[in-house]
């Protein structure tokens, strides 16, 4: 009995395999950007005794990675452009786990090695949506997408304590071992990633790149978003997304930074607080998986985009105003709501860009600019809470940022699709004038 022979280009078989290999890459790959941060968040009171750091230098250290998103978000397109998307998320992949080496494992680089783990994740994040519309990904790659972000970040934070345990007390092993996983995701993405946009516009067999010659989206309102010249920060629906994408990650950051600060001032134990953190980001798993399936639909997206605000706003103040009895069931809505608000930011920028090298563009603007907005979130939510004495003012200053979110929604949906090449560019996968 002879031994099977395996799918030949360009049979269906072979498309099936390739496709199922390149949805494992992209799971792998967004798991891997999020421990870098929260295995710090988790230990922040050993950092002193387990690396020297001052603890002036803690706040400094909590903002550094979304310091280093906002400055290295256009990065992923320029590498892109010289090595192909593939292989420029592998690059990236292998620079962040040099970084969570070399930041525990070498005296004084805790600082610069957080900062450089921050870029080298914002690198490979632009570039996610642009290997989905490459790919001709529907929504649920998306979803698939934005949920291993959340689960990355979730496994990050509950299993720094039980590795530290099993290296023997080590906290250094138990941040550097998340290394590992990253070097995996760098050789798989590498190999199966090709397709999403090499520096010629092929993919390996020579033929065009999936996905290429997308020169039309059709919005939710029914217009069409036509190739062409029109820089990207003239564009009006590049703004739109960049502010959804922008004031949703200002809000989860704010809540994730203070709320349990604020549950413990309502009466509740420091365990069960930090409990209720953790639920706020299991309770949204399944919305960022299913946000961005649901965004797939026109109709549904027109109203979704805009009703996503008014439910974090609604949300913010049911955490608010709810007594202690009710705040697990508020504090799960308001984790569903805001990480359905993640999966439609990365859904719309897959939806409203023409092709894959404008996909990638609209993600760099978005995802720089919103995570520079973002950082603004912690801040401005504890100067409030100073300023005022209280958490009201906070809490309905956020709620009104929420309806904000729901006016750059409305906007977003509509207009002209994001396209920042001419029609021959978009098909041959000419490079545009991104830089690093």
């Amino acid at each position: 009995m002879g031994q099977a022979r395996p799918p030949r280009r360009g049979t269906s078989a072979y498309a099936a395999r390739r496709t199922a290999w390149v949805l494992v890459a992209l799971a792998l790959v967004s798991i891997n950007l999020r421990p870098a941060i929260t295995t710090i968040a988790g230990t922040m009171g050993q950092l002193q005794a387990g690396f020297g750091l001052d603890p002036h230098l803690l706040p400094l250290l909590g903002a550094l990675p979304v310091l280093a998103f906002g400055v290295s978000a256009p990065c992923g397109p320029w590498l892109a452009r010289r090595l192909g998307t593939g292989r420029a998320v592998a690059a990236a992949l292998l620079a962040l786990a040099a970084a969570l080496l070399v930041r525990v494992l070498v005296p004084g680089l805790l600082l610069p090695g957080t900062f450089l783990a921050g870029a080298s994740i914002m690198t490979a994040s632009v570039l996610v949506p642009q290997i989905v519309k490459a790919n001709r990904g529907t929504g649920w790659w998306t979803g698939l997408c934005t949920m291993g972000f959340g689960l990355g970040a979730a496994l990050g934070a509950g299993l720094v304590q039980p590795l530290q345990q099993a290296f023997g007390g080590s906290l250094a092993w138990a941040l550097a071992v998340w290394a590992v996983p990253a070097l995996i995701g760098a050789a798989l993405i590498d190999r199966t990633g090709q397709t999403a946009g090499r520096p010629d516009g092929t993919d390996r067999t020579g033929g065009p790149a999936s996905g290429a010659g997308l020169q039309e989206t059709t919005t939710a309102g029914g217009a069409k978003g036509e190739s062409g010249t029109i820089p990207l920060r003239k564009q009006r629906t590049a703004w739109a997304v960049t502010a959804f994408f922008g004031l949703q990650a200002m809000l989860y950051f704010a809540v994730t930074s203070w709320l349990a600060v604020f549950l413990v001032s309502k009466g509740q134990t420091a365990a069960d607080a930090a409990g209720l953190l953790a639920w706020f980001s299991v309770a949204g798993l399944p919305a960022s998986l299913l946000a961005p399936v649901l965004a797939g639909r026109r109709v549904v997206l027109k109203f979704m985009a805009p009703g996503l605000g008014l439910l974090v706003a609604a949300a913010l103040i049911g955490v608010l105003t709810a007594p202690v009895a009710m705040q697990f069931v508020m504090v799960g809505l308001l984790g569903i709501v805001q990480s359905a608000g993640f999966g439609l930011g990365m859904a719309l920028v897959v939806i409203r860009s023409a092709g894959p090298q404008s996909a990638g563009s609209l993600s760099a603007m978005s995802q720089g600019l919103g995570f520079a907005l973002a950082s603004l979130g912690p801040l401005g939510a504890g100067f409030l809470h100073e300023w005022s004495g209280g958490w009201d003012v906070p809490f309905w200053a956020l709620a009104a940022e929420a309806v904000l979110l729901a006016v750059a929604g409305f906007l977003a949906v509509r207009g002209r699709a994001v396209s920042v090449e001419s029609a021959e560019a978009e098909h041959l996968g000419e490079p545009a004038a991104v830089g690093c």
